[in-house]
């Protein structure tokens, strides 16, 4: 059985000054189907996502990212295990609880960036503001800071058909960011991009990150993120690769 990783060492700094992981993931096993057809995604996985850091999740396609970061965000449920988000017992939380989470504490940004084609960025960023029947004026005001923050000041007005890749990858960077999420979840946010977009994509995740007291959980292949992620969690066939938690060469 796979020891949970220690993690006392990784709430220091310089990732964060709290005591407490944003996430931990106790012997979570996620199973699919049954029987002999059952399909194992995740098999005992333990580990600690410190608060304040930007994490990258590492592994080739199908070695259980994808599901873990579900599980992680309450889209999923493990099919054994314990998940802890920001002190909470996600594997307890009944599905209006797990909708709640998502809307005032834990944020997704996907590859294929999931913004409304007839809304206008403007429109697409301030959606869940509206949904969480935040006042026009203070809406309004939010939206026009994240715009800003992404480098998107001047094409409020343009819908996702109008705007470039990196530039739609903004757009759902802010939209995650509008509710001032604890954590951030993006699943290949950089997967569709050229590598110069990609690169700038990713400064942009560290730079908000930072500047709005964050913790980042991002799935990638790419090297490059993985260079300037604070850590680098790796799986491999459902289980975590023997190099498990890497503090890059910096």
């Amino acid at each position: 059985m796979t020891e949970p990783l220690a993690t006392e060492p990784l709430a220091t700094e310089p990732f964060t000054t709290e005591a407490t992981p944003m996430v931990v993931v106790e012997h979570v096993t996620r199973r699919y189907g049954s029987g002999s057809s059952a399909v194992t995604a995740l098999d005992d996985v333990s580990v600690a996502v410190p608060s304040g850091a930007v994490v990258a999740l590492a592994g080739r396609s199908g070695s259980g990212k994808t599901t873990l970061l579900n599980c992680i965000g309450g889209l999923d449920r493990p099919t054994s295990g314990r998940i802890m988000v920001d002190g909470t017992d996600v594997t307890r939380m009944s599905e209006r609880q797990r909708t709640a989470m998502r809307r005032e504490r834990v944020s997704f940004v996907f590859q294929t960036f999931g913004l409304v084609p007839m809304l206008t960025a403007i429109e697409n960023v301030g959606l869940p503001l509206r949904l969480k029947g935040m006042r026009p004026a203070e809406r309004e005001a939010r939206v026009a800071e994240l715009l800003d923050v992404v480098g998107l000041a001047g094409h409020g007005q343009q819908r996702p058909a109008e705007l470039s890749g990196g530039q739609q990858q903004r757009v759902a960077i802010a939209r995650a960011l509008a509710g001032r999420p604890r954590l951030l979840i993006a699943d290949e946010p950089t997967g569709q991009l050229d590598a110069d977009t990609g690169a700038q994509i990713l400064a942009l995740l560290r730079e908000v990150v930072s500047a709005q007291g964050m913790t980042a959980l991002i799935s990638t292949h790419d090297p490059s993120l993985m260079e300037a992620a604070d850590l680098t969690i790796r799986l491999a066939d459902g289980h975590l690769a023997n190099e498990q938690l890497i503090a890059p060469t910096r």
